[in-house]
């Protein structure tokens, strides 16, 4: 019998996240800092929304791009936050969470067989690689670096960037750095995006999670817009992860190809979910200042705790995520967290599940209440101090 497999899967690296959360889940007293959803439930007028479009009976499918309403809505959100425009009709697309735009917008850009390159800076989210890979196109990674606090520099962009290079995947707020991108370093970048000609694929779903100043988008920039597939949802800002819904804003000739894509694989997004989303968008303002204000103060919290223990982290100002450096221990990210899981009992997640160029940091999530960040980082102190005393 033929191997009845695809080998582009069978090789594929599992997630290299769920090793640590598996062996917490049998530990007694253990403290997992590993998972990147929010600690918030879904603040109730949203799940009322939801529950209400149940009892009306609105259980069928919407049309494929989604609902007018939620449409409209994520149009006037995106206006007002980050000052761009997008016809409601023709220039979004509501998907099954972000991830499922950044795998249709790269299905629909990217010509299987014709060596096609995806530029992925790196440390990132772990499903841009395998996405483009299922896509058909062959991943180059830009490492970026801790001095240029992993910010994407015109000139590691430029030096990445060959004749077969066709998309840059463009992931800030960061997971799982906690970097940001600012207006300047975007300006920065624009000028070699459009002299090579590239689409970029910008994965904002942290924007409602950053504290220093607004975020700003790439499609923002000045003859950004035409050439960026924005990918946005509700799961981070808005506390919805199993609600599992998302968006992509582009130009009508490439929604209408990702359409198509999600048309025959999916349908449409989950009704229950879309209705829930208006609401959202319309009433949830104070709700996403409200767990902003909370994740800000942890995120202080763990910058003063690390300071004090000497540990080296450079400031993040998105996400919920700090990524402090462990070089100064002489041991592996995946070393330092498996001993640290077993003698101390807290879950982090090495910096090398995402991407080599994390060797050497730790992602620690602070989508968790003080209470627990302040039992996790005594019980990280008092393993440092061992270290540092052998």
């Amino acid at each position: 019998m033929r191997d009845p497999l695809a080998k582009q899967v069978v090789d594929l690296k599992p997630s290299g996240i769920r090793k640590f959360f598996d062996i917490v889940s049998e530990m007694k007293d253990a403290i997992s800092l590993g998972v990147g959803e929010p600690d918030f439930d879904t603040p109730w007028h949203i799940r009322d929304e939801g529950i209400y479009s149940l009892e009306k009976g609105r259980t069928f499918y919407t049309s494929n791009a989604g609902l007018k309403e939620l449409k409209q809505e994520i149009c006037n959100y995106l206006d007002k936050r980050i000052g761009v425009h997008y016809d409601f009709n023709k220039e979004v697309l509501v998907t099954v969470g972000g991830s499922e735009g950044i795998d249709v917008g790269l299905r629909a850009l990217i010509n299987p067989g014709e060596g096609e390159e995806v530029l992925i800076p790196q440390p990132s989210y772990v499903s841009y690689e395998p996405c483009a890979i299922l896509a058909g196109a062959k991943p180059v990674i830009i490492e970026l670096k801790q001095e240029n606090e992993f910010r994407l520099t015109a000139e590691e962009l430029e030096a990445a960037i060959t004749d077969k290079t066709k998309v840059l995947i463009l992931p800030f707020p960061n997971n799982p750095t906690g970097a940001i991108m600012e207006r300047e370093d975007l300006e920065a970048i624009a000028p070699v995006i459009e002299k090579h000609d590239l689409i970029v694929i910008s994965d904002e779903i942290y924007s409602e999670l950053t504290y220093k100043g607004n975020h700003v988008s790439i499609a923002a920039i000045p003859e950004m817009q035409k050439r960026t597939i924005l990918i946005n949802g509700f799961s981070k800002g808005f506390a919805m992860t199993g609600w599992r819904l998302g968006y992509a804003c582009a130009p009508k000739e490439i929604i209408e190809q990702m359409t198509k894509i999600h048309q025959f694989a999916i349908m449409c997004a989950p009704t229950t979910s879309q209705y829930a989303a208006v609401e959202a968008l319309r009433n949830g303002d104070e709700d996403v200042k409200e767990m902003r204000e909370a994740y800000n103060q942890r995120r202080r919290f763990l910058m003063h705790a690390f300071k004090q223990m000497g540990l080296e982290c450079f400031e993040p100002y998105g996400a919920f995520y700090v990524f402090p450096c462990i070089k100064e221990f002489g041991m592996t990210s995946e070393e330092f967290a498996t001993k640290l899981l077993e003698q101390e009992k807290v879950a982090i997640v090495p910096g090398t599940a995402f991407g080599d160029c994390g060797e050497g940091f730790l992602r620690i999530s602070y989508a968790y209440s003080l209470e627990n960040l302040k039992e996790a980082i005594g019980r990280l102190e008092r393993f440092i101090v061992r270290l540092r005393e052998q």
